[in-house]
């Protein structure tokens, strides 16, 4: 196959993982490490969640996600930086305050989500094109609030990766594109096997896939044991991958796993079926990301 594809790390998350595993990077300079060594396994982009160093949860300070990016981009390895900006969405659901939600209720306005990408502008973000029951609780994002937060983005000349938890966020997605807030381009990111949303495998794949604009590039990912299945999977048809301790944990079956393993095992399975991963100058170029090594575009 001749098409290369784009490898994100997503190398933390905001999930209670820390406990499960010592190798999950916690303070902003863990993670911006994790990141440079994924980079140099061959991860294409870094996906970037910022936790709180004291309690490893979930921090949406914009001074930790500075020193990461700061970290980043002062290594000599390249890699592509994607921020998150799905924070402060978390609703728990709670039967004595049904309308304010239950002890750990984290909710931020569009604008607050917004300032990490505002503030440091990375070339890419991810945006998360709908609410979703999210284990236990909601992931909570309004239409409205999307659009707000796609004009921001807009604004701020970032890539937004537009997320899809389940098909309705596929059609959402599609109407923001309609509306003229996504420009270029559109970039997709399937992501598969979230309880309780789409289904991670080949089947909900292709139907997500056939149902996006001519003109838009995808990717996908799958949680747990189906990361590397579904990352297999999205390559052959034609998509970009992602891997890292977002997702999943192991290397396999009770081995827990490195970022830069689940990197390096990536490329393995890519280059047996004859794919290779772009570079971040390639990807940069390929999507008309901006370039932060020269004057921000």
């Amino acid at each position: 196959m001749s098409k290369k594809v784009m490898l994100t790390a997503a190398v933390t998350g905001a999930g209670d993982t820390t406990k499960k595993s010592s190798h999950v990077p916690v303070t902003p300079k863990e993670i911006a490490e994790a990141t440079i060594e994924s980079a140099k396994a061959g991860a294409t982009v870094a996906h970037i969640h910022a936790r709180d160093p004291e309690t490893g949860g979930i921090s949406h300070d914009v001074n930790h996600y500075r020193e990461i990016v700061d970290r980043i981009r002062d290594a000599e390895t390249d890699v592509i930086i994607n921020i998150t900006s799905g924070g402060g969405g978390d609703f728990i659901p709670s039967l004595q305050t049904p309308a304010a939600g239950g002890a750990g209720t984290d909710i931020q306005t569009p604008a607050e989500r917004h300032e990490p990408i505002g503030e440091l502008l990375p070339e890419m973000c991810t945006l998360d094109c709908g609410s979703v029951n999210f284990g236990n609780m909601i992931y909570m994002s309004p239409t409205d609030w999307l659009r707000e937060q796609a004009k921001l983005i807009q604004q701020a000349g970032v890539k937004p990766e537009l997320e899809c938890f389940d098909t309705g966020h596929l059609r959402f997605a599609k109407q923001l594109i309609n509306e003229g807030l996504i420009d270029g381009d559109p970039m997709f990111q399937f992501c598969l096997g979230i309880p309780w949303g789409a289904e991670a495998d080949a089947e909900t794949m292709l139907y997500l896939k056939n149902r996006i604009p001519e003109n838009a590039h995808w990717s996908a990912f799958g949680i747990g044991r189906m990361q590397l299945p579904i990352l297999s999977q999205a390559a052959l048809l034609g998509g970009n991958v992602r891997v890292g301790l977002e997702d999943n944990l192991y290397l396999s079956k009770g081995v827990l796993a490195r970022n830069d393993q689940l990197v390096d095992k990536a490329m393995n399975l890519l280059e047996q079926n004859g794919i290779e991963v772009l570079s971040p100058a390639e990807a940069r170029e390929q999507y008309g990301l901006r370039n932060p090594n020269v004057g921000g575009k």
